[in-house]
């Protein structure tokens, strides 16, 4: 994969470090491959840190599943750290090798404290969470890797992506979020990428926002009604109704961000996510909002 360069402008400054990973998610949007190119990648990747931009502001770590470069991961971060002091990261994982405490650790602090891990919650309920994960034993190990982060002393973000599957346990999911996970810094609930793995499992998978916008709002709600902080991803305003436009972020990364032709008419534009230009089809329900009194 060819890597994009790094650009002080962009929202999305991210270091690709495997095609591999240990789950096999029903929905995800670059299916992962068996080639062994973690070595070469983060030879590649060591060079593009010395050269980045000393005040980028922040820069991501994905994959696939960074945790399977082990070590490397650990070496990674103290490379990023020495060339980029004052740069925050940003690890996207399942969290399953978080399970091994003495590794959540190393990772953590090789960050020196200037660290953010997003990982994925399918589900309260076990069984749900593996099958979309596709691996059994998922669960487990990504509760314990929560838990093992927040007593390293991560900030985790906590990302919950919208699918047929999940939908129906959003305000069980909020409760459960709220008893057991309360030490996460926020909770997102993320439109899906309609491509690769969504793409190819079509209506197995995927919903639309409409169909699902009442159990979001009951979920999001109860979450800031107990006072944690709480996103909603890659949704448009337009979709939304006007409680959960506070919530809403631009969270699309930029070079696969656009906006329809009807969108240039409406008041909201510029603070709203717009969408994928890599999905394969648009939302439904897409309205110009041309008023916002």
């Amino acid at each position: 994969m060819k890597q994009r360069t790094f650009d002080i402008s962009s929202n999305d400054n991210t270091l690709f470090v495997t095609e591999q990973c240990n789950n096999r998610c029903i929905m995800c949007c670059q299916p992962p491959q068996t080639a062994d190119e973690i070595d070469a990648l983060f030879q590649e990747n060591i060079k593009r840190i010395k050269t980045a931009p000393k005040t980028l502001p922040i820069i991501g770590i994905t994959g696939g599943e960074p945790t399977l470069l082990g070590e490397r991961l650990v070496a990674l971060l103290q490379r990023i750290r020495q060339e980029l002091p004052d740069t925050d990261i940003h690890i996207l994982s399942n969290g399953r090798h978080f399970s091994d405490m003495d590794y959540a650790r190393r990772v953590v602090e090789a960050s020196e404290g200037r660290l953010v891990v997003g990982v994925p919650i399918h589900s309260d309920y076990e069984g749900d969470h593996d099958r979309i994960s596709g691996a059994r034993g998922a669960y487990t190990e990504t509760m314990l890797g929560l838990y093992n982060l927040a007593v390293s002393g991560a900030c985790i973000e906590l990302r919950v992506v919208m699918n047929r599957m999940n939908y129906q346990r959003f305000p069980a999911m909020a409760e459960f979020i709220h008893k057991n996970l309360s030490f996460v810094a926020w909770t997102a609930f993320m439109g899906m990428e309609r491509t690769g793995c969504a793409a190819r499992r079509g209506n197995k998978i995927w919903i639309e926002p409409k169909d699902y916008i009442t159990k979001l709002g009951e979920a999001v709600l109860y979450l800031d009604g107990w006072h944690h902080e709480v996103a909603i991803y890659n949704i448009p305003l337009c979709l939304l109704p006007s409680n959960l436009h506070s919530f809403a972020r631009r969270s699309i990364s930029d070079w696969k961000n656009y906006y329809p032709a009807l969108c240039q008419g409406c008041v909201l534009k510029e603070q709203c996510c717009g969408l994928f230009s890599t999905s394969i089809a648009e939302y439904e329900g897409l309205n110009p909002i041309t008023n916002n009194k």
